[in-house]
């Protein structure tokens, strides 16, 4: 059997009728401590999420007390979104409370399921749920754009609206009834997404409007068996204190899992990636410019004061860089300060970066060299001639400038190079980062478990 029945999720939200004109300048302020809580909160639903996944794969239930909280999180980013700036549809401040509040202008609700499909589980998520992204992207800030060198966001269709409801709030006093309309149709499509990506139905969000702050939903067809949630007994297992229990808990587990996943592929690399010589090396890159040098500029290596082990001869026993000679007949390669380095290159026309390896290059106008790189003794360390140049050094506190050139400073660099360095710590250091972020999983479980079963057991009570 099945029965007519609206979308799991409901999202409402009721007009102020006396809107401030000014207040929403300074609404970004006053949501400074939202924003704070909702980072930790956001953080334990992540965790929460994963702890649910296995649960529905293993048993197709959504553990209760998990669900409770994660709908509270959806429920107070909804409140804080709706007085900030996802709507600015109310001046009456967010309440700190996973709760329904009855009387605030913004409310959510998500029916708990009885059971949920094991197989849907696995694509739902990220599979199935890719043309809403695409989507959401577009509502909350989704237009991209890239370069080499950095990417930037694009306002969202959602943020657009609402400052031109803030405008004109501004102008006449009053919200535009059609924007209010559409700017909540266009949260609930977003909120209708986070739960069903959250795991916390099967049901497939619509591709719909629902306009308006009242949330008819549409009439879906569900199985029988549907429990509604009594969103005030739902939320009375997480107290303050199991809330924050959880969020640190959730806080020790990602920086756990950030630290063994750190730590696990160090000791990887160490233990598969050296060559015969000991060497972890970069891979092989083309440098090319029809200038007379290509200088890495201003690798700086500095110890730490009162620490012998973190100064640079002891963190790398030896630094490699080899390079080939493409149409080059013959090579030179270098090292040398930052400052002898600058002052033999002033006025030389050379391609420049800034990182060891490097492919971006920036041409530096100039002319041709006063001398050959042969005849300068400020190297502290080179090697010079055809074909493969293995240069060798250990290194010291101080900024420093790798330079490649023709032996005959000619015009035209063309080679291929890469970076090696033998680093004694890398083991002791991997296995360090490994056991401590195993540590930290531990303990961060842990306190998550306990949050967990004190809000189970209450709700089962």
């Amino acid at each position: 059997m099945a029965t007519s029945y609206v979308y799991p999720l409901r999202v409402e939200g009721r007009l102020d009728s006396h809107l401030s004109r000014w207040l929403w300048l300074i609404k970004w302020l006053l949501v400074i401590p939202h924003y704070f809580v909702l980072a930790f909160l956001w953080m334990a639903f992540v965790v929460l999420s994963v702890v649910a996944f296995f649960s529905i794969l293993i048993s197709a239930h959504y553990p209760r007390a998990i669900f409770d909280f994660n709908v509270g999180v959806l429920r107070w980013s909804w409140r804080v979104a709706y007085y900030a700036y996802g709507v600015l549809g109310t001046d009456r401040y967010p309440p700190f409370t996973l709760r329904e509040v009855e009387d605030y202008p913004a409310r959510l609700e998500v029916d708990y399921p009885e059971r949920l499909s094991r197989g849907l589980v696995l694509v739902k998520w990220w599979l199935l749920a890719i043309p809403h992204y695409l989507i959401v992207g577009v509502l909350l800030g989704g237009t991209w754009v890239l370069s080499w060198q950095d990417a930037t966001a694009g306002a969202g269709l959602i943020a657009i609206l609402v400052l031109i409801s803030a405008i004109a709030l501004a102008v006449t006093g009053r919200y535009p009834h059609g924007l209010f309309d559409l700017i909540l149709g266009l949260n609930r499509w977003v909120l209708r997404v986070a739960a069903y990506a959250g795991l916390m139905t099967d049901r497939y969000p619509p591709f719909r409007l629902d306009l308006g702050g009242s949330d008819s939903g549409g009439n879906l067809t569900v199985p029988d068996g549907a429990a509604k949630v009594d969103s005030r007994r739902a939320t009375d297992g997480w107290t303050g204190g199991r809330v924050v229990l959880l969020c640190i808990g959730a806080l020790v587990l990602m920086m756990g899992l950030g630290l063994a996943a750190g730590g696990g592929t160090l000791l990887w690399a160490d233990r598969t990636q050296r060559d015969a010589a000991g060497f972890l090396s970069t891979p092989v890159e083309s440098f090319r410019t029809t200038g007379y040098a290509i200088a890495a500029e201003d690798i700086v290596l500095r110890g730490a004061e009162g620490i012998d082990w973190a100064y640079p001869s002891k963190l790398f026993d030896e630094v490699r860089l080899r390079v080939t000679a493409g149409t080059n007949d013959s090579i030179f390669v270098g090292i040398a300060s930052s400052s002898d380095a600058r002052r033999y290159l002033d006025g030389v026309e050379h391609a420049v970066t800034r990182r060891l390896p490097g492919d971006v290059l920036t041409v530096r106008a100039g002319g041709v060299p006063s001398s050959s790189p042969l005849g300068e003794t400020f190297w502290v360390a080179s090697r010079q001639g055809p074909g493969t140049q293995t240069m060798r050094w250990t290194p010291e506190s101080g900024s420093w400038t790798v330079v490649v050139m023709n032996t005959d400073a000619s015009r035209g660099v063309d080679v291929l190079a890469d970076v090696g360095a033998r680093l004694p710590f890398l083991t002791w250091f991997a296995s360090g980062l490994l056991a401590v972020g195993i540590l930290a999983l531990s303990g961060g479980g842990l306190l998550t478990g306990v949050a967990i079963s004190q809000a189970t057991r209450y709700s089962t009570e």
